[in-house]
This record gives structure tokens, sequence and C-alpha cells, in this order.
């Protein structure tokens, strides 16, 4: 596939997360890719020079794209791995396997362990997943013992060990995770309860589950024991809060066929997707023209027929939206809720966007209008602002800053009327203490076109400074001292009013409120605000997190470095257990951070 020929079909590539399937030209699957944003990662294959002679290889062979949209990363992830053990195309290498995948494992013993593992053993215990990072299991994990009082010790609970009085409690018990077990301090039957509501929160229960909260919450407010009412009802809030899985990662579903319909006239969409143990293993989407007035049960039926032969599936159940009469010997489901219904809709979602990417491909040969059309609102542009030249290339600068703390810039770059987002910087303010967002303007528009000078690059032809005057005037003093040519306007856009000035001019120049030219110069201020304001908000929280760890005596910038890529967050490293902590910094430090953090929660306690 050419460049050129894929430039044809760019446009109607899905900006969501998925899986991409490259074939050639005899149909054969050459490759299986996952995407966070599917659009961006498939026009990288076509959008720069290789140095590796097999990627350049692939592209050449690609005769056609298909895509799956999913609901997550995550998915796409355990898609993508699936689809390349199913398949094997010639050009996937790494091939990952299941035993790869961690699980959380209810442990078959005496008060049993709730832990991650990426081992299968068959001894009775009960296992869920697979997920498809550690980082998830660790956040499940974090989310059990925020809510269910388990245990996390390896001692051997058993009746006799308890009698005999071996154990004493430790401070998970003391800090309200634990119930004490080893003690006796809880009854296996009230250990058990709390394993089935985690079963059912980690199946994605959740009703079970919030019930079992609000009973209890509701005996204890008849105690007038408001404060523990009050800590069942934060649980609750969680609970409400929490997805607890994917769609397609739940291992428990078993082998099934889903299909789903979309009509439109006498065109009917059909979408298969062909699920293994709760893994999508086949997808497909087929084009049905109806010659007569078919039911949609009826071509429904006609296209699972179609599919189920053309894919070999021997699937026993078929899950569809409505009933059909189908007649083979299998189970019809029409979900209402649960697993099923949720592979139903990722379904929908499929058949939804297939249709609408056919409705695309038949409008791309409006593409050139739609290129006109563009460079008619840059024609505009430059008419109603009376620039020397066509601003094909338009750059915006916005500064942003809280408090004086982090003084950031961003600046955006427009080419031929569309964000260029490769060319898009983020500034750091270096030269200039606290509020100055005049000299903080001037220095980072130095910064940017003293660059591009020295790299001997292409300048703008329009630059918009998005402050008013004042900061166009600092702006200018750096355009002055690089002596940028004369084909550059650069002007100033009042954040309020949406005037538009120039250098010098008293008077401003008010667009036509509805006018293309001033819906494109919004589109560029609201890019510059949101790139500006999303870096800022990043830098502001890193300092705050680094600063909180850095206050504890004895914790320096590495150590709190290492804490944060660890563990993610201050809150995560708070709920970390101590054995967790002292494999990161070792026993000494993590001593330092459990007394902070009592000292912290101490001092909160009394204030309130």
């Amino acid at each position: 596939m050419t460049q050129q020929e894929f430039s044809a079909i760019a446009a109607t590539i899905p900006a969501e997360p998925g899986i991409y399937k490259y074939f050639d030209a005899h149909n054969e699957l050459l490759y299986v890719g996952k995407a966070k944003h599917l659009r961006k990662r498939v026009s990288s294959y076509f959008s720069k020079t290789f140095t590796s002679y097999k990627t350049h290889e692939l592209v050449q062979r690609i005769h056609h794209i298909e895509f799956t949209i999913v609901n997550s990363e995550q998915d796409a992830f355990l898609l993508e791995n699936t689809l390349i053990k199913e398949f094997q195309p010639k050009f996937n290498i790494n091939l990952k396997d299941d035993k790869s995948y961690p699980f959380i494992v209810i442990k078959n013993e005496p008060f049993p362990r709730v832990f991650f593992t990426r081992r299968k053993i068959n001894d009775g215990s009960k296992y869920f997943g697979p997920y498809t990072s550690l980082t998830k299991v660790r956040e499940l994990l974090d989310f059990i013992k925020l809510n269910i009082s388990l245990r996390t010790c390896k001692l051997n609970l058993s009746e006799n060990n308890i009698k005999k009085g071996k154990f004493k409690v430790c401070l998970e018990y003391h800090l309200a995770n634990c119930k004490g077990p080893c003690e006796g301090l809880q009854t296996e039957a009230d250990y058990n309860e709390d394993l089935e509501q985690l079963a059912n929160l980690l199946k994605g229960n959740l009703s079970p589950v919030v019930q079992h909260f609000k009973k209890e919450m509701k005996a204890h407010a008849e105690k007038l024991e408001f404060e523990k009412a009050q800590v069942l009802q934060k649980k609750i809030e969680h609970l409400l809060q929490y997805q607890s899985r994917s769609a397609v990662v739940n291992i428990s579903i078993g082998k099934v066929d889903v299909f789903s319909i979309f009509e439109e006239g006498n065109t009917a969409y059909i979408n298969y997707l062909a699920v293994n143990n709760g893994a999508i293993v086949q997808t497909k989407t087929i084009i049905l023209e109806k010659k007569l007035e078919e039911s949609a049960a009826e071509v429904l039926a006609f296209g699972i027929a179609q599919l189920r032969s053309a894919f070999g599936s021997d699937a026993k159940e078929i899950v569809v939206p409505f009933e059909i009469d189908y007649p083979e010997e299998v189970t019809i489901s029409i979900p209402k809720g649960g697993d099923r219904k949720k592979l139903l809709e990722l379904s929908e979602k499929n058949v939804n966007y297939f249709k609408e990417e056919l409705k695309q491909k038949k409008t791309l040969h409006l593409e050139a209008t739609a290129k006109q059309s563009a460079h008619r609102i840059l024609e505009q542009l430059q008419k109603d602002l009376q620039l020397p030249v066509l601003p094909n290339h338009i750059e915006c600068f916005d500064n942003s800053n809280f408090q004086g703390s982090y003084p950031v810039s961003a600046m955006v770059c427009f080419l031929n009327g569309q964000p260029a987002r490769a060319e898009y910087r983020r500034y750091k303010v270096k030269t200039v203490t606290g509020i100055n967002d005049f000299a903080s303007m001037k220095e980072v528009v130095y910064r940017r076109y003293k660059r591009l000078l020295d790299e001997g690059k292409t300048l703008p032809q329009l630059v918009i400074i998005d402050g008013g005057k004042g900061q166009l005037s600092a702006a200018m003093q750096s355009v002055s001292e690089l002596k940028l040519p004369s084909t550059t306007t650069v002007v100033g856009l009042a954040k309020n009013e949406e005037e538009i000035f120039f250098p010098g001019d008293t008077e401003s120049i008010k667009l036509p409120w509805n006018s293309e030219s001033l819906k494109l110069i919004r589109r560029i201020r609201d890019e510059v605000h949101n790139h500006g304001i999303t870096y800022h908000r990043n830098l502001r929280s890193k300092g705050t997190f680094k600063n909180e760890l850095e206050e504890i005596k004895g914790i320096g910038e590495t150590t709190a470095d290492l804490l944060l890529k660890t563990f993610r967050s201050v809150k995560n490293i708070k709920l970390a257990t101590i054995e967790e902590l002292e494999n990161v910094v070792g026993k000494a430090k993590t001593k330092l951070l459990i007394t902070h953090f009592k000292a912290t929660a101490d001092e909160a306690e009394a204030d309130e």
C-alpha cells in the first residue's frame, strides 16, 4: 500500500482503542497490532522512513486493513495476543504466553489469602483474570484492601494453631485492615462472607456487595455506632464508582458467538464476534442487501448461518439482540445484563463503526472538496487580516501558571488549516521568576524561532499571541531581535473579547462572530489552551507528590522518584504493606515512611 493509497483511507480509521489487522493481496493475515488510538498508530506506518527492512517490507505488502474497536487499551492488549496465538501472522514475532498474565487468586487454605500470581495451580484455589498488567492487579488489590478486611500474612491459620494461641495480631489489625483471625477474633464464617463479597466484586457483581454493606451500615446505625456506619457509607460510594473488569477478559463465559445487526433501508450490517473463554478470537462484519421485505430477524438468521459456516464455528450458544428462528441446535441468548450484554454492546459498537466507515469511504471523493474548503478559509483569513501571504503555517502561543508556581508556555502549529500535533511544543520558563506573563512570552517566542532559524526550518506566515496587547509587545521584542522576515505576521488575541491586535495599532479588529476565519482562530486558541493546561497540571501534580515525600526527613529526591515510579502515587504508597515498601526502599526508610504517615494521620484526626 502506497502513501497515496493510505491517505485515501486515513480519515476512515477510528480514533479509538482497538486492534488492526494487515492483509496482503491474497487476503493472508500479515500482522496484528494493538493501539490506544488506532488512527495515530496505523498512520505512523505510512508517515515515516523505516530503518528496519522488515517493517518496510510489511508496509509494501499491505493490501487492505481491518479494525476491531474495544473499550480500553487493556482490552486491545489481550485481544492482540489472542489473535496472534490463533493465527500466528508472519510479521508478529514476540508471542506472549498466558503464563505472563497475572491472575488474582483466592488460595485454597484456612482463612484464604488473596494475592496475585502468574502461575495457575490445580490445587482447588479460585483464579480471577487474566489481567493485562501488574499495575491493573495492584489497583484491584488496593481497592480490595480499602473495602474488604482480609489477612495478608502467610501464617498457617489452622484451627489447631489458633486454639493453641501461636499467633499475635500485627499492625494490619491495628490499622483496621484485618479482623484478627490469627487470634480467633474473627470466625471462619464471617471471613468467608467477606470472601464472597470479594468474589462478587471481581466478577463485577457489585449489587450484592453494596447490599451487604448497606445491611451492615443499617445495623451499626441502629446501635448508634455512627462512625462505623460512616466508614461503610464511604465504601459504598467507592463501589458505585468502581468498574471491576473488561468485557473482553472473563474466562467464565466459555465459547459463544455474538451477533448484532444494524439496518438502513434495504441494507443490513451484521457484526460477528467469536468468543472463546471470554476472549475474542475472531471478528467480521458483513453487508446484506435485502431483495424483499424480510424482517430483521430473518436477515440476522441468514447472516448468522453464513458467518458460522464461513468460520466453521461449533459454538453451542449464540448471543443476539432479539429472538430469531434459527434451525441449528444451539442456545439462543438475549442478555439483559452481565457479561454477555457487555459483549453484545461491543458488537453493536463495531457494527455501527463499520457502517459509518462505509459512509465515509463513499464520500471520500469529497476529500478534495474539503481541502479546497480549508484553502478557501485560509484565503478568507488572509483577506480579513490583510496578510502579505497565505497563512498555510500558523502557530499560537499561550502562558500558564498557578500562583507563580510552575510557569509554562505552550505552542501549537496548524498546517493547511489542520493541527500538526507533531510540531506542538511545551516550554518550561527558565529565565522568569514569579508571575510575569510578558517576560515569559518574550522568552518562549525567542526560543522557538531562534531554533527554527538555527535549523534552517520554515517559519510560519502567521503567529498568534494569546493574551492581547501586553504579551504581543513582549513577543515583538523577540521578533525584532531575531529579525524575522516580513512574511511572518504576528498578532495578539484578547482573551475575552476575541479582538485581534496588530503591533503598534491602537484599534483592534473584530471579525464577524460566525465567520470561518474567526472559527479557525477559536479552534487554534482552544487547542493551545488545552495543550498548555494539560502540561501545567502534570507538572503541578508531579511537584506536589515529590514535595510531600521529600519533606520526610531521610527521604531524598532519588528515593522519592523510586517510590513514585513503583507505586504511582502517594496514596498507593500509604496503602502499601510494610513488606512491599521494604522490598523497594529497605527497612530503615520504610520505618521513616510509616512513622511520618502515622503522625500526619494523627494530626488530621486531632484537627477534626
